[in-house]
């Protein structure tokens, strides 16, 4: 892997839990992601897969600024990003831009597209001219797929699948370097996620993106991306390269997740079958030690005594006391 552009170090977002209604005192904090470090290569696209509430969302919220970490380093270029305000965090904001997943309550209802698209670019003080932002965002409209004719339209106006398009040429306005895109098909018929997908695939040989992508459909993330990181209950539990990461899975929270995908001829797949068992913690009270173990098939003494650590193994590395040998 080539030189990361993106490198996240223990990166902790706690949501406090308060009780009382005037004299509001912490009680406990939901531990939405609690420890996570991985990096990014230039030009690469990186899955984040897990179940719902395991951090995914708050991670890419963290790594967009959008809201702050509680500690942890979020490194972008060789700039450190946690601690910035003010100018440089809205000059960093102009290379790293997110598509997120709902494409009905992420646009202004109140705005017109064209406005809607434009507004990174006036908020930025870019194009001053009206005529020349505005031949800009149709430029943007064009080349995700919109009818720029369509500039002073709403939203409402709009599919799905084209709302999706108007949230990717926002995104896309100011010409980022690093794009999150938080589970951007989840939403959509599956007849339109493929082409919401390969827009994104052209996006990025086109413009040199690094994508984090964000989704629960494994069989997508497959499709779109170089390495996967999967992650349980606030933590990464496993990052591979794609195509070991499905054919090997080094975790077993990985091999369940795997064994849960639909095949098209069950009898003939050869994958074995990896159910689980209980229902996932809660992240305000969260299992010692190894978080997975209360609901894993190989968990023995240890897995409830110690922490696993992620370990380099193959290519791949994972965080578990008894890895499997794939």
């Amino acid at each position: 892997m080539s030189e990361p552009v993106l490198k996240v170090r223990d990166l902790v977002k706690h949501f406090p839990i308060t009780r009382g209604v005037v004299l509001q005192r912490e009680v406990g904090a939901v531990r939405a992601v609690d420890g996570v470090s991985f990096d990014v290569a230039q030009g690469e696209t990186l899955g984040l897969v897990g179940e719902t509430g395991c951090g995914k969302s708050t991670t890419a919220r963290m790594l967009a600024r959008l809201i702050d970490p509680t500690s942890g380093e979020i490194e972008f270029d060789g700039e450190n990003l946690s601690g910035i305000k003010g100018r440089a965090l809205k000059e960093a904001r102009r290379q790293i831009q997110m598509v997120f997943q709902d494409p009905y309550s992420s646009l202004n209802p109140r705005k017109r597209v064209g406005s809607i698209i434009e507004e990174p670019l006036r908020i930025h003080g870019l194009l001053s001219e009206g005529d020349a932002r505005r031949k800009r965002v149709q430029e943007l409209m064009d080349r995700v797929g919109l009818n720029p004719e369509h500039y002073n339209r709403f939203p409402h106006e709009f599919s799905g699948g084209q709302r999706q398009r108007i949230g990717v040429a926002r995104a896309i306005a100011l010409g980022p370097r690093l794009l999150i895109a938080d589970e951007p098909v989840s939403a959509l018929d599956v007849s339109i996620q493929a082409q919401i997908l390969n827009l994104l695939k052209d996006l990025q040989k086109d413009m040199g993106l690094t994508i984090i992508f964000i989704a629960h459909d494994l069989s997508v993330v497959r499709h779109m991306c170089d390495r996967v990181a999967v992650m349980y209950l606030g933590k990464i539990a496993e990052i591979a390269p794609n195509e070991d990461l499905y054919s090997h899975p080094r975790h077993p929270y990985t091999e369940a997740l795997l064994a849960a995908v639909p095949s098209p001829e069950p009898g003939r797949s050869g994958r074995t079958r990896a159910l689980l068992g209980g229902d996932v913690p809660s992240p305000a009270n969260p299992p010692v030690a190894c978080r997975f173990h209360t609901r894993c098939a190989y968990a023995d003494a240890i897995c409830s005594a110690e922490e696993p650590f992620l370990v380099q193994r193959d290519g791949s590395v994972a965080a578990c006391h008894h890895p499997l040998s794939g």
